[in-house]
C-alpha cells in the first residue's frame, strides 16, 4: 500500500546504476548498457532474464514467474530520477519470431511481479497472466512494469499541484518519458503491437490517477485503461473536472474499481468519476467496467485480487 499523503513514508528511490552511463565491463557483457535516453545501443543484445535464486536483503524470497526481463536505470531527458523497468513476456514468446503482442504498461513496477521488491506484497501479475494465457483465457500480452521513483513518486504521478499538500504536478513530464522514450524503446526492443487498440495503461492509487489522466492526454496511444482505487480526491477532484471538460469521447475501454474498506469518501469519489465518464458517453457493461469490491482495502493484496478480472476485461481472447 502507498499512502497518498505526502507525509507518509514512501519506498526509497532506486539507486543509480553505473552501467546506465558507462559501457558494460568485460565481465558483464550479458547485461545491456542503457544510454541516457534509455535505448539499448546493441539491438542484438537481449535484456537479462531475471532468474533470482537469492533472497532480497531483508530475507524475502523472490517470486518471479515466467520470462521477466529487467532494464535497470532507464533514464529520461524529462525526469530527474531513473526508473527500473521489468518486462514480462508471455509463454511462447520465443517460439514464433513473427508474432506480435499487445502491451500493458503498469505503474509501481516493483509491486507487480516480485514479493522481494514489493512495498508490502506483490500483485502476482506474472503468475496470473501466465495461468490465464496458458489456459487460453486471455490474449497473450507483454506487461511492462515501471518502478516508481520513491520520494519523487507523488510529484511524477500527479497532474496538478495540490495546494493543500504543497506537492505534485509532474505527471506531464512523466507522460513525455512514457510516450517519447519508454514506449518507443519497448516497441523497438520487443515484438509489440504498437497501435493504440493494443496498448494499455494502468495503476492503483496515485498510479490510477496518473493512468486515467495520461489515458485522456494520450488517447491516440492508449485505448485500454486499468484504473484501480484512483486518488480522485487529488486537487479537489481534478480528474473529475478533467473528464467533464472533454470535447469528445475518445475510444477508451476503462476498468475502474474501488474497495468498500478504503478511506472515507473514496467509494463516493470513484462513483463521481464513473458518473462523469457515463455523462461523456461511456457505457457500463460495454466500454466501462465499474466494480465496487466488497471488503477490499487500499492495499496491494486487494489489487492483486483484481488482476484477473482486469486482464479478462482489457485483453480478452482475440484482443
Amino acid at each position: 500500500m502507498y499512502a497518498d499523503d505526502p507525509s507518509a513514508p514512501a519506498p526509497a528511490a532506486p539507486a543509480a546504476d553505473a552501467s546506465a552511463t558507462a559501457a558494460p565491463p568485460a565481465d558483464d557483457v550479458g547485461r545491456p548498457h542503457i544510454d541516457e535516453r534509455g535505448a539499448d545501443p546493441d539491438d542484438g543484445l537481449d535484456a537479462p532474464r531475471v532468474d533470482a535464486p537469492d533472497a532480497a536483503p531483508d530475507g524475502r524470497a523472490h517470486t518471479l514467474t515466467g520470462d521477466v526481463r529487467r532494464h535497470e536505470g532507464f533514464r529520461s531527458s524529462h525526469l530527474a530520477a531513473t526508473h527500473d523497468v521489468l518486462v514480462y513476456l508471455p509463454p511462447g514468446y520465443d517460439d514464433d519470431p513473427a508474432r506480435r503482442y499487445p502491451v500493458l504498461y503498469l505503474q509501481d513496477g516493483q509491486n507487480l511481479f516480485d514479493e522481494a521488491t514489493a512495498f508490502s506484497r506483490e500483485w502476482q501479475v506474472d503468475e496470473t497472466a501466465q495461468r490465464l494465457i496458458e489456459a487460453g483465457e486471455i490474449a497473450p500480452l507483454i506487461i511492462v512494469g515501471i518502478a516508481n521513483a520513491g520520494e519523487r513518486r507523488i510529484d511524477e504521478y500527479t497532474p496538478t499541484r495540490d495546494r493543500r499538500h504543497r506537492a505534485g504536478g509532474g505527471a506531464s513530464r512523466y507522460g513525455r518519458m512514457l510516450v517519447e522514450e519508454l514506449k518507443p524503446f519497448v516497441d523497438a526492443t520487443y515484438r509489440t503491437r504498437p497501435d493504440p487498440a493494443h496498448t494499455g495503461l494502468g495503476g492503483s492509487s496515485l498510479g490510477g490517477l496518473l493512468s486515467m489522466y495520461l489515458g485522456l492526454q494520450y488517447s491516440g496511444l492508449f485505448w485500454r485503461l486499468a484504473v484501480l482505487s484512483p486518488s480522485v480526491w487529488w486537487d479537489d477532484r481534478f480528474i473529475v473536472r478533467r473528464v467533464r471538460l472533454l470535447s469528445y469521447k475518445p475510444p477508451l475501454r476503462i476498468w475502474l474499481s474501488v474497495g468498500t474498506h478504503e478511506a472515507d469518501g473514496v467509494v463516493e469519489a470513484a462513483r463521481a468519476l464513473r458518473d462523469a465518464l457515463v455523462e461523456k458517453g461511456w457505457c457500463e457493461g460495454d466500454d466501462l467496467a465499474f466494480a465496487v469490491v466488497e471488503g477490499a482495502r487500499h492495499e496491494e493484496a486487494a489489487w492483486a485480487g483484481q488482476v484477473e478480472p482486469v486482464l479478462r476485461y482489457l485483453f480478452p481472447r482475440g484482443a
